[in-house]
């Protein structure tokens, strides 16, 4: 990490005790995790230029483990996150909303891990009335429980409802908590994200004084472990950014397991991306499967997954995660259910063998950290940050400028009617 204001040890403390916001202090009032708002994380990625950094969602204990070690030697600033799908109240992973604060926490203490992490509950999925009451309930648990950034996911709904929604749900979001919103349901090539569309959602959003510090697009990816010729549309993606420049808005990449390092370098260079979302990956990578450069699965000729020896899980233990699938009809990218049944019999694996699972995860992660996201020693400009602001809230990024008049919820309704979209297919689509 290069030299800086926040270097020393007494500078360090500083930031620790401005830096980590009310819930952070309240839970774990006397820990050195530097837990902070995903604002922070956002800001020092744009500060540094064509940088992102990993939103790695600890579908496992080891993944999040790995991923703060390859933060810490790169000197990066991350964030970790868990979806709703995951780790939300119907969750197939261990890892939920409500327990991973507590796992980075005591993992930043045990491990010594200084670097600012942000966590964030990602695609808090709204698809209709029902999950808008729940949320008013359950999203200021989230917040209790530790998380310091927050994705409301109504893309699902038509574009009127999903504005209407995010403005309806933003009182139970923390003024200082990192917000992401998203437009168009991640679809692969179907039911792409317009300018038209994030511009509907941005300006509305913009006109009740709500300011998120990502958007989240249908850019051409999928969720899970398909790889296509088609993957994330740059072009497209750098459209609708330069669309919202006004807005002081950045990107969120999600679904990138399914493509090149190549492609992941140009979201980089050419768009305002400043946080990518990497799941499916860091999952297989800790179990010891093949994965290609960028950690995509790799299949044998059966269409099967090809477990490398002595690495991750045991020989042994694979067997039986392999037959429990078949015993259960799991296939392919719906791996990702063996997460529950399994974490227990993951932790009760020789420490040698924890330790590898980790570590793989570790590796793969600090190359993609400073190799392909450009996010090395962005932890400095966080602490920096912090110290020069005085304040674990950076405030927001942009200011109104849409007319409040013309965006009441009845204008919101009539508007949306002259919207020309392409919502893709129907369906029960991954987040």
């Amino acid at each position: 990490m290069p030299d800086s204001k926040a270097n020393s040890t007494t500078d360090f403390q500083k930031v620790l005790d401005i830096g980590r916001p009310p819930n952070i202090k309240s839970l774990f009032p006397h820990s050195k995790a530097l837990i902070i708002s995903g604002k922070f994380i956002d800001r020092a990625m744009a500060e540094k230029g064509k940088a992102m950094t990993i939103a790695a969602n600890g579908r496992n204990h080891f993944v999040i483990k790995g991923t703060l070690l390859a933060a810490q030697r790169a000197g990066a600033a991350i964030i970790i996150e868990i979806a709703k799908s995951e780790g939300g109240t119907s969750a197939y992973c261990a890892v939920n909303y409500w327990n991973i604060a507590r796992q980075v926490n005591a993992l930043c203490n045990e491990l010594s891990i200084t670097i600012p992490v942000a966590l964030h509950a990602d695609h808090y999925g709204i698809k209709g009335e029902e999950d808008i009451r729940t949320a008013k309930i359950e999203i200021p648990t989230l917040f209790e429980a530790g998380m310091t950034s927050i994705a409301i996911d109504a893309s699902h709904l038509p574009d009127d409802q999903n504005l209407l929604a995010n403005i309806e749900l933003y009182p139970f979001v923390p003024k200082w908590a990192g917000l992401e919103t998203e437009v168009g349901e991640i679809k692969g090539k179907s039911g792409l994200s317009t300018v038209d569309e994030a511009l509907f959602l941005i300006k509305g959003l913009n006109a009740n004084n709500i300011f998120p510090d990502w958007i989240a697009l249908n850019n051409g990816t999928t969720h899970g472990i398909e790889e296509s010729d088609q993957g994330i549309q740059v072009e497209l993606t750098t459209q609708i950014h330069d669309a919202l420049s006004d807005y002081n808005i950045s990107g969120a990449q999600h679904g990138t397991s399914g493509n090149s390092s190549d492609r992941l370098r140009e979201i980089v260079s050419q768009t305002r991306t400043t946080k990518a979302n990497v799941a499916t990956a860091l999952q297989m990578i800790s179990w010891g499967l093949e994965v290609n450069d960028y950690g995509n699965a790799i299949l044998d000729k059966n269409g099967n997954f090809i477990k490398v020896k002595d690495e991750g899980v045991t020989e042994a233990r694979w067997k039986e995660m392999v037959a429990y699938a078949e015993s259960k009809e799991i296939k392919g990218g719906n791996y990702k259910k063996l997460n529950l049944p399994f974490e227990n019999k993951l932790f009760s694996q020789p420490e040698e063998i924890r330790n590898r699972m980790a570590k793989r995860v570790e590796n793969f992660v600090y190359e993609i950290l400073v190799n392909v996201f450009n996010a090395k020693d962005t932890a400095s400009i966080v602490n920096n940050s912090i110290l020069e602001l005085g304040t674990y809230d950076p405030g927001p990024k942009a200011k109104q400028i849409e007319d409040p008049n013309e965006w009441t919820p009845e204008l919101i309704l009539k508007n949306a009617a002259s919207l020309s979209s392409d919502k893709g297919p129907e369906g029960n689509f991954d987040d």
